[in-house]
C-alpha cells in the first residue's frame, strides 16, 4: 500500500528543506550564522577623544531648531496692561473666566484667568490668585500672581512675577 500522492509530496518538500534550509549549513555553519546575526543586531559604539567629537553647548544637532530657554521678561508697561486685565477679571467675579489683554506700544498680548477660589489674606482682606499667560513675538512665558480686594470692590494685585512649576 503506498500513502497518498499529497503525503509523498510533503515528504519531498520536507527532504528539499533540510537540504536548504539553516539545516543545511551543520552546527559549524550555525554558530556562525548566529556570531554574524547577532553582531549585525546588536549596536556597536567607540570612544573618541580627538576634536571631532567633542561637541559645546552651542551645538545643534538634528533637524530640530534650538529655542531658547530664558524667555524674555515683560516690560512694565506689558506688566501694566497685564494688571489691569487682572483687576478686571477678579472685579467680575466669574467662576470659570478669562481675561486677554494687549500692549499696542509692544505687541505684548496675553490673558489672566484666576485660580481656584479666594482666601483671606494675612490682613483679613479677600484675596485670589491669578495666572497670566504673556505672548510677544515668538516667545510665550506665564506669569504667577496674588490680588486682594482693595476699597470699593475693586481688586489691588500685590504680586506678578514669572511662574515657576513646582
Amino acid at each position: 500500500m503506498h500513502p497518498p500522492a499529497s503525503k509523498n509530496a510533503l515528504l519531498a518538500l520536507y527532504r528539499a528543506w533540510g537540504r536548504v534550509g539553516l539545516l543545511a549549513i551543520r552546527p559549524a555553519g550555525a554558530v556562525v550564522t548566529l556570531i554574524i546575526v547577532g553582531v549585525g543586531a546588536s549596536g556597536c559604539s567607540l570612544s573618541r577623544t580627538d576634536a571631532f567629537a567633542k561637541m559645546d553647548d552651542k551645538d545643534v544637532t538634528g533637524s530640530i531648531s534650538p529655542t531658547l530657554v530664558n524667555a524674555a521678561m515683560p516690560t512694565d508697561s506689558d506688566l501694566a496692561f497685564a494688571r489691569n486685565a487682572a483687576s478686571d477679571v477678579l472685579t467680575k467675579g466669574d467662576k470659570d473666566s478669562s481675561q486677554p489683554w494687549e500692549n499696542p506700544e509692544t505687541g505684548a498680548r496675553g490673558s489672566v484667568t484666576p485660580l481656584a477660589q479666594a482666601y483671606s489674606g494675612e490682613d483679613g482682606k479677600t484675596c485670589r490668585d491669578f495666572l497670566a499667560s504673556y505672548v510677544n513675538g515668538a516667545t510665550e512665558s506665564w506669569l504667577q500672581g496674588a490680588a486682594c480686594k482693595a476699597g470699593q470692590g475693586r481688586w489691588e494685585i500685590h504680586s506678578l512675577k514669572p511662574w515657576r512649576k513646582s
